[in-house]
């Protein structure tokens, strides 16, 4: 896989608590190494801690596909890019990468829809005009 096509990256840390009784990451454990990097990501292009009770976001949908086990002495990768925005909603990508002297390889990916929600109001809000404007340039999307 290319992962030139993703601008941020974070390194995972496979937790001994991770692991299930099978010897590799449980699955359910890869949406939290999702939402990990998915916070990381926000913290990097909006620039601003983002106030979760006035302009925060709902996780609506989650695909994820696995390919390849995760182990615990496994160095893993996860690259994030949003790669679509709707008025309300955008879409995100994240990709888990098994990295050893080989290079890297996909274990997992993941298609997010986010949906822009106020806590206060218990309403979805339209993607605020600043969080557009910083995603659209560090995606290069038009």
């Amino acid at each position: 896989m290319d992962y030139s096509q993703f601008k941020h990256q974070i390194p995972i840390q496979i937790r001994f608590v991770d692991i299930d009784a099978f010897g590799h990451v449980n699955n359910a454990v890869f949406a939290s190494y999702y939402e990990m990097a998915r916070v990381a990501y926000f913290d990097q292009v909006l620039g601003e801690r983002v106030n979760w009770n006035q302009t925060g976001m709902i996780l609506a949908k989650n695909i994820l596909e696995y390919r390849f086990p995760i182990f615990l002495r496994d160095k893993i990768k996860c690259y994030s890019s949003v790669v679509q925005l709707g008025n309300k909603s955008f879409e995100i990508h994240n990709t888990l990468a098994r990295v050893d002297k080989d290079g890297e390889t996909l274990v997992a990916f993941a298609i997010g829809t986010l949906v822009c929600y106020n806590y206060e109001i218990k309403e979805t809000i339209e993607i605020p005009e600043n969080w557009r404007k910083c995603l659209m340039e560090f995606e290069g999307l038009k």
